[in-house]
């Protein structure tokens, strides 16, 4: 696309569609926030919309990856919206509860990449969708201390994401994270 075009979500915040991907996800995001009115509450018989947080380090070369309890595999930070209708709010407070971080800042206001995804019947819970939204950290101080939602907490280089995970969703976020970081450096903003 030669222009980025900005879009704004209701409850999630600004999204830069630069790619075909980026078009159609972004589609796919409206029609759901349109038709389901309880997108942000937490309820596995319906889809909802869960909020992420990809904290990079104080010298932007790693990421904190959590080796998630449930899921039994490594991902970014993060969780449901739990009725709040903001989505960044929620990704930021998840940075938090699940890293042990004490400071933390969003690094772009923008919404850095939206992600769709089935999260698998467990008990009595169906299958359902997870509309993730996504935001940029940077951490600033703190020791990272594991919560219950987690089997282990690491800084992972961001250029050895691989060895860690071949989730194409979290590859994709990593790239453009990476992408951001650079403007933001170019700029003086990081």
């Amino acid at each position: 696309m030669e222009d980025d075009l900005k879009r704004q979500l209701p409850g999630i915040g600004t999204y830069k569609l630069k790619t075909a991907f980026d078009m159609e996800i972004y589609a796919r995001f409206m029609g759901f926030l349109d038709a389901e009115p309880r997108a942000f509450e937490r309820d596995p018989s319906h889809d909802h919309v869960t909020a992420s947080a990809f904290v990079v380090s104080k010298d932007l070369t790693s990421v904190v990856l959590t080796h998630h309890v449930k899921l039994d595999k490594w991902l970014q930070l993060g969780g449901h919206c739990d009725g709040l209708i903001d989505a960044a709010f929620v990704a930021q407070k998840e940075a938090y509860e699940e890293s042990g971080l004490s400071r933390i800042r969003l690094l772009t206001e923008d919404v850095i990449d939206l992600d769709v995804h089935e999260i698998p019947a467990r008990g009595a819970d169906p299958a359902h969708l997870h509309f993730d939204v996504r935001y940029l950290f940077q951490a600033e101080q703190g020791r990272l201390c594991s919560s219950a939602e987690s089997n282990d907490l690491s800084w992972v280089p961001l250029e050895a994401l691989e060895e860690y995970s071949d989730e194409p969703s979290l590859l994709r976020l990593r790239d453009k994270a990476i992408d951001i970081i650079g403007e933001l450096s170019l700029s003086g903003g990081a």
